[in-house]
């Protein structure tokens, strides 16, 4: 299967290109210095003869949105629009990447992949337009949170440095999510395009939930230090400029009815992908 992998630079994008090509797949991978998915020209040009567009692209900086929309919206918003339309040209799929952050982060029970969007942030709103933009053709949606992985900055990275710098931390308690591993998320991207599954919003996190708090817990246990250091805070207490959702918690009901096994419980997976995110 012939993909072409967008943004294959970040984070996501380096283990999924990985992962394709240890799989068997021709892939051609492209960041943004290599291709503008801003220009439709350009993105049309890369993207014939290829039978998959995975848009692992993104503008990421959340508090930058805030004051920056309309760039962000270039980015996360027509870009999605431009490679789904040069894949509908091309009988390609298109496979966009979107968040958490279109939900409104109020629930108290597991977002459903039908659930009305309620988006909170500038972030929030641009990612959803990338969701709305790529929703005609034959396309996946797959809705991910919290990522972490072995390239690039990354909170496990970043807590264990400063656990090991600083000797004590405060990580907010009161926001909760499934921390999710790019290995994982890359391989479930494969695993629902090798599947045919049918077109629609799939969501792509670890099983389970748990806080910010908990999370570096964890972290820094694997680091080989003390979890105690880590002192439980509130998004009170580290207020900034985008509202971050309190509750971000998906619900995988959609993978379950097309028969693809969700991710597993983030504990879990965590135990697995830490000893290699820490090591870098």
């Amino acid at each position: 299967m012939r993909w072409l992998v967008v943004g294959a630079n970040g984070m996501l994008g380096t283990d999924l290109t990985e992962l394709l090509v240890a799989r068997g797949h021709h892939v051609l991978g492209v960041d943004r210095d290599e291709l503008d998915i801003t220009d439709p020209a350009a993105v049309d040009a890369r993207v014939q003869g290829v039978d998959v567009v995975a848009n692992c692209a993104a503008w990421t900086a959340v508090d930058a949105a805030e004051e920056r929309e309309p760039e962000a919206f270039a980015v996360n918003g027509l870009g999605p629009a431009y490679l789904a339309a040069a894949a509908a040209r091309a009988g390609a799929r298109m496979v966009q990447v979107s968040t958490d952050y279109v939900f409104g982060g109020d629930a108290s029970t597991p977002y459903g992949e039908d659930d009305a969007p309620a988006p909170r942030s500038a972030y929030g709103r641009t990612k959803l337009a990338g969701e709305w933009a790529v929703s005609r053709g034959d396309h996946l949606i797959v809705r991910t949170a919290w990522l972490y992985g072995r390239h690039g900055a990354c909170f496990p990275r970043t807590i264990a440095r400063l656990a090991a710098e600083r000797g004590s931390l405060d990580v907010v308690a009161d926001q909760v999510g499934q921390p999710t591993w790019t290995g994982d998320l890359a391989d479930l991207v494969e695993r629902l395009v090798v599947a045919q599954v049918p077109a629609g919003t799939y969501h792509g996190t670890s099983s389970g939930s748990g806080s910010w708090w908990d999370f570096a817990r964890e972290v820094v246990a694997t680091a080989g230090l003390d979890p105690k250091i880590v002192r439980p805070s509130t998004s009170e207490a580290s207020a900034r400029a985008a509202v971050r959702p309190s509750y971000s918690v998906l619900g995988h009901d959609a993978l379950v009815r097309v028969g693809v096994e969700p991710i597993g419980d983030w504990r879990q997976r965590w135990g697995h992908a830490g000893p290699l995110v820490l090591a870098g």
